[in-house]
């Protein structure tokens, strides 16, 4: 296992992860995670044993509670953590205590004992589409087999249950205490005292510690290929319309559409329809309108078919939500559907969620005359570094598949993808203006880095590979955008990028969608969490984005490519060059490699790969 911070890791005997992770957290009346302080840590080891002792002070907002961990490690394969926290200060909390995640690969689709806390047992599933609700209840201890290793965890201070993070694209179920059937949030009263304690065991263990091997494979898989989907982008939540220079540099990256959000309970809402309508013709992309509507919603509908007939825009398709339900209420699709069809018969129509899979798959749309089910993506409603967000793009292939399993004939739309949350779901369902001071919360540094490139394309490789309809990510320029644009940055000491910045992903976007008449393949990474492939063919001629989740060096054999391939690296080297060139290539800097051979790559990397399959 790994030890960080205060939690345990990649609980695994040999190659066999038999616990994904163990941590404690704290969350406010809102669900906010609120980040501890580590006061004191001390770590003793020794060759079969070890004790972590660390001291966390949690501030936020009126939050203030001190807690002391003891994590024990013991040589007959026995881990036992204890917490003994105290509220410094009266405030209120949705829940406090340890976590354990369950990863989903070794665990979907096999039985689980749950003992309760009256004492009886019942044997249960761990389930393999995404469940809407809690997977088990009442939980006192669990048991399980993961490849002959029979494992338990026991739970001591408070009732615990698990449900699926699938629902936010998390990669893993989750075991977490306090019921969510009980009232929260919950009045904590300075002084008051917390104390939970877990015990995992594992029995039948014979593997030894399996070293990591130095070389990741990457293969191929030429007969799993599907449709490249529609991918956009959005348009910028400033409000404030495109340079003629930004809409220039913007066509370049060739995207399928462009989505605009329109109030229509705003008075307003003509205006901004008309600025996205003239960007979208400038740009050459239809658009993707998202309408919110409240109050008066038959004569909001009928008010926007005349602006549509008035207009007669490019539309690729129409996403409709209610400004205060966590999805489109069947009612008012079929209603809005009706109207909207009335003079122009032939548009797309998505209904579902502004915000996660969990709301839509809680609230799951009926058959109202919709062509698509939406809902969004980000990647933090839980936890926000670096290994989290790669561990879990996994968990956006899971949610197009188990969409698709009750879409019927429907497609799915997943709009938008961004790696902040852009509202709290637990307050609103849309974005409300930022009055806060500093930086906005949906604001990631990481937009503009290397990192957030090979991540996004993480993102492109498992919802293509799950056969999806449409993607719409990030936005045109800004903070939050592909490119800085001819703004210069609002908060430079966080986002330190610069007017007319271009970042890595629009490189790779642009790469990606010079191809869009090509199938999208199947890849299989044997360490997925450090490399991986990005899969694109035509007629045998492949092109590939290989990247490098991690800030060292990996070595790569590529398998299903034959002869010699080219591949062009944007690295931390090239980037100097990309960020003021809208049509960097990287040429200069190509390679040739033997397709026999092993690749490294640098750092943080997108790798242009182009070569023909095998035969």
């Amino acid at each position: 296992m790994i030890y960080e911070k205060g939690a345990l890791r990649y609980i695994s005997s040999g190659r066999n992860e038999l616990i994904r992770m163990i941590y404690p957290a704290v969350r406010d009346r809102n669900w906010e995670t609120v980040i501890p302080r580590i006061v004191e840590e001390k770590i003793d080891r020794s060759d079969d044993a070890f004790t972590v002792k660390i001291r966390c002070l949690y501030e936020y907002d009126r939050i203030k509670f001190d807690a002391e961990y003891i994590i024990e490690g013991h040589y007959d394969n026995t881990l036992i953590l204890v917490m003994n926290g105290e509220a410094l200060e009266t405030f209120e909390k949705n829940r406090i205590g340890f976590c354990v995640l369950h990863p989903i690969e070794p665990y979907a689709g096999q039985n689980c004992l749950i003992e309760h806390t009256d004492g009886t047992i019942e044997q249960s599933i761990f389930p393999e589409d995404i469940s809407p609700h809690q997977v088990f209840r009442d939980i006192k201890s669990m048991k399980w087999v993961n490849k002959g290793i029979t494992c338990q965890l026991q739970f001591e201070g408070d009732i615990f249950e698990t449900e699926d993070q699938r629902n936010w694209t998390d990669n893993s179920y989750k075991t977490y205490s306090t019921p969510l059937s009980l009232p929260h949030p919950v009045t904590i009263e300075k002084g008051t005292k917390i104390y939970q304690k877990i015990i995992f065991s594992a029995s039948g263990v014979t593997e030894t510690f399996a070293a990591k091997d130095d070389i990741i494979h990457i293969e191929l898989v030429p007969e799993e290929a599907y449709t490249f989907p529609s991918i956009g982008i959005c348009r910028s939540s400033s409000g404030r319309e495109l340079t003629l220079k930004e809409i220039k540099m913007l066509r370049a990256a060739g995207f399928s559409h462009y989505r605009t959000d329109i109030h229509l309970f705003s008075p307003d809402w003509p205006v901004a329809a008309d600025l996205s309508l003239n960007e979208s013709i400038e740009l050459g992309w239809p658009l993707e309108v998202a309408l919110f509507f409240t109050g008066d919603i038959k004569q909001q509908a009928r008010t926007f078919a005349e602006w549509l007939y008035s207009r007669n825009p490019d539309i690729a398709r129409v996403l409709l939500f209610h400004r205060d339900k966590p999805a489109t209420p069947d009612d008012m699709a079929k209603e809005v559907i009706t109207i909207l069809r009335e003079k122009n018969p032939d548009i797309r129509i998505a209904t579902g969620t502004n915000a996660n899979f969990a709301q839509l798959n809680r609230n799951r749309p009926g058959d109202t005359g919709n062509d698509y089910i939406t809902y969004s993506i980000h990647p933090q409603e839980h936890a926000s570094d670096d290994t989290t967000l790669v561990e879990n793009l996994k968990g956006q292939e899971y949610s197009v598949r188990s969409a698709k399993n009750f879409a019927g004939r429907k497609g799915v739309v997943v709009s938008p993808v961004t790696l902040r949350k852009r509202f709290n779901p637990g307050i609103s369902f849309i974005e409300l203006p930022w009055e806060g001071e500093g930086v906005p919360p949906q604001i990631d540094l990481r937009q503009m880095t290397l990192f957030g490139a090979c991540w996004t394309a993480g993102s492109l490789k498992y919802l293509c590979e799950a056969d999806v309809d449409s993607i719409t990510y990030f936005e045109a320029v800004g903070e939050r955008g592909i490119m800085q644009g001819e703004k210069e940055p609002e908060w430079p000491e966080f986002f330190p990028s610069t007017k007319g910045m271009i970042f890595p992903v629009f490189h790779l976007f642009r790469y990606v969608l010079l191809h869009n008449d090509y199938n999208i393949l199947k890849s299989i990474s044997s360490d997925p969490l450090c490399a991986d492939c990005f899969s694109m063919a035509s007629d045998g001629e492949a092109k590939l984005v290989m990247v490098n989740y991690t800030d060292s060096e990996q070595n790569v054999k590529l398998e299903g490519l034959s002869g010699m391939f080219r591949m062009r690296s944007l690295n931390q080297t090239t980037l100097k060059e990309a960020v003021s060139d809208c049509r960097w290539t990287g040429i200069k800097d190509e390679k040739i490699y033997n397709s026999e051979k092993i690749i490294t790559l640098q750092p943080y990397s997108l790798n242009f790969i182009e070569g023909w399959l095998k035969g």
